[in-house]
């Protein structure tokens, strides 16, 4: 461990997975980190679940796989289908115990956990009921006027980053309404619900289906049979509207066909989808990453991989800079690495991720490029290992700027 020389003060604006993680590893080493949550409590919405490899190594490095893994479902493989369940290309993931390359724990469970695991760091700390009401900053320090529960304060730091998600306080206050991008004319509906009989078909523990209106994921994401179903719904629909489809998009999508007695709903979340991303992630001593900073469609699980791994590369620039590895200036290439990454990986993966689902045609999936891939890869090993471990790209090592390194 390198040795502190410069006692930074970083202020984490959002205790969502984002900022959970950077106070984290930013508390591990020993540099003083506060968030400011504006909600009374931990999120407990059971948004994203799934953890590709990239994500992986950032849990792990944060010290919290073990923990992670006492409770996490570990999927069989993923298929894509055809509405009717025909199967169109499978997956299987490699999860060698401690080389996991695919996990799932609901984010209402990890978060606790990454709580547990703070509150073991000396100097970082969570501050709920704090919500930021403005900011500004000079050449030496970032500030933030918050309304907390004993009236407004100022809390000051040398940097303050936004892990406040797709809305943003600190975007907004940075660029105004400003978000680059665009939002798709279709929109989703995100569910948690138990359906015992899911188990009776031998499917994969994740599939997709190939739907013009009713593309879908379903999979299992926890070990006592949870299921996430998120489908496709119309443009234009109120929740009410979408509340009382519900029952007939089940019984379209999920297999069975079942009726409203078969299952059991746990969470109904709808909402628009996204392709945005900042126009810098840096100004001055201000920062944004993960959904703050940019946003996609949830199929395939990018907007969280990319996140985390934002979390990742930002936490070994301000590492760098405590130590004296780094000067200030490794913040802009953070910004522009990290927005490359989103045009050139992040959105078009997702991009397509979910555009295939779109098009059951048998002459849209005989020339769709991906589906091809996975069939030739089930008898190329070579080439499985390749697509196992394609996701590695959305992750940059940052070290390699230390001044140690460069002069290795």
């Amino acid at each position: 461990m390198s040795e502190i020389k410069k006692d930074l003060k970083v202020l984490i604006v959002g205790a969502g997975p984002s900022g959970l993680l950077l106070a984290l590893l930013l508390g591990q080493k020993g540099i003083e980190s506060t968030i400011l949550e504006k909600s009374h409590e931990i999120d407990r919405n059971p948004r994203a679940s799934f953890y590709a490899y990239p994500t992986i190594r950032e849990l792990r490095r944060a010290g919290l796989m073990e923990d992670i893994m006492k409770d996490a479902f570990v999927p069989s493989g993923v298929t894509w289908r055809l509405l009717d369940g025909t199967p169109i290309a499978k997956i299987h993931p490699s999860n060698e115990v401690g080389r996991e390359t695919m996990v799932s724990l609901p984010l209402d469970e990890l978060l606790p956990i990454m709580n547990i695991h703070l509150q073991k760091c000396e100097r970082s700390k969570l501050l709920l009921n704090h919500e930021v009401m403005a900011i500004g900053q000079d050449e030496d320090k970032a500030w933030a006027t918050v309304q907390t529960p004993e009236g407004e304060k100022r809390f000051e730091g040398d940097y303050i980053v936004g892990c406040d998600g797709g809305n943003s306080k600190i975007r907004r206050e940075l660029f105004g309404g400003e978000f680059p991008g665009f939002t798709w004319d279709k929109q989703i509906v995100a569910t948690n619900v138990y359906y015992p009989k899911f188990k009776d078909f031998k499917w994969t523990s994740s599939n997709f289906l190939i739907d013009k209106d009713h593309f879908t994921m379903i999979a299992q994401i926890a070990k006592d049979g949870l299921l996430r179903v998120t489908y496709g719904e119309e443009g234009g629909l109120t929740r009410e509207e979408m509340h009382e489809r519900l029952a007939w998009k089940y019984k379209t999508i999920l297999p069975g066909a079942p009726e409203p007695g078969e299952y059991d709903v746990k969470s109904f979340s709808p909402y628009r989808i996204h392709q945005r991303c900042a126009e810098k992630l840096r100004v001055g001593r201000f920062l944004l990453t993960a959904d703050a900073a940019h946003l996609c469609n949830p199929f395939g699980g990018m907007g969280l991989t990319g996140g985390l791994v934002d979390v990742g590369n930002l936490f070994d620039c301000l590492y760098g800079i405590a130590t004296g590895e780094a000067d200030e200036d490794i913040l802009d290439k953070y910004s522009e690495i990290r927005m490359q990454k989103f045009h050139d990986v992040i959105s078009p993966i997702s991009s397509g991720n979910i555009r295939r689902l779109w098009d059951p045609s048998p002459e849209a999936i005989a020339n769709e490029p991906f589906f091809n891939a996975v069939k030739e890869a089930e008898q190329n090993e070579h080439l499985a290992q390749q697509m196992k471990t394609g996701l590695n790209i959305v992750m940059h090592d940052f070290t390699q700027y230390y001044r140690s390194r460069a002069v290795a």
